[in-house]
């Protein structure tokens, strides 16, 4: 898998609540990093967001509540479900597939 394949920040904008704070995540172009406080970079960098900005709203001065939205923020990323995420399935023949012989006997008459 190539590097460019890889996600490298949240799918979508996103949005967590944690007490009074709202902090909002929105997808950021590949290079640009984590723009924001230094708390929600470094929740970010351990989660495995590489480019990403952020915005809060509310008293973000609270460090506690700060984390919680950061964290309800990331959960709701969980339910987009991306291509990594597939179940491999193996594909049946169809039913033209299978029964080809039989067929071709019976245009035969």
């Amino acid at each position: 898998m190539c590097i460019r394949d890889r996600p490298h920040t949240v799918p979508y904008k996103v949005t967590g609540k944690g007490g009074s704070v709202r902090l909002r995540l929105v997808p950021a172009p590949r290079g640009t990093g984590i723009v924001g406080s230094p708390v929600p970079k470094k929740v970010l960098s351990f989660a495995g967001i590489q480019d990403c900005y952020t915005s809060s709203r509310g008293k973000s001065r609270t460090r506690l509540n700060l984390l919680i939205a950061v964290y309800d923020a990331l959960a709701s990323t969980y339910k987009f479900l991306s291509p990594d995420f597939w179940a491999k399935d193996e594909v049946d023949a169809t039913p033209i597939e299978r029964f080809h012989a039989v067929l071709n006997e019976k245009a035969k008459y």
